[in-house]
């Protein structure tokens, strides 16, 4: 997963894998999921970030994995 910030656009990206996008759909205004042909979610576009979230702590993040198997290996 990688994330990025333009500060010029106000917008953040959340690429969560490598696969190229071939569809978008918006799922609130200035909120949009980018998908493959087969529906699955590889992009998560926030427009007017700062109006939306808190962008200093954008990189800060917690995570919780209930997989016994992957948190073993993590």
């Amino acid at each position: 997963m990688r994330i990025h910030y333009d500060r010029e656009a106000d917008a953040v990206y959340i690429r969560l894998g490598n696969q190229k996008p071939d569809g978008v759909i918006e799922i609130s205004e200035g909120i949009n999921l980018d998908t493959t042909q087969d529906n699955k979610i590889v992009g998560i576009e926030i427009l007017n970030a700062s109006q939306k979230m808190n962008i200093k702590t954008i990189l800060k993040y917690e995570l919780e994995i209930d997989n016994p198997i992957i948190r073993k290996s993590a």
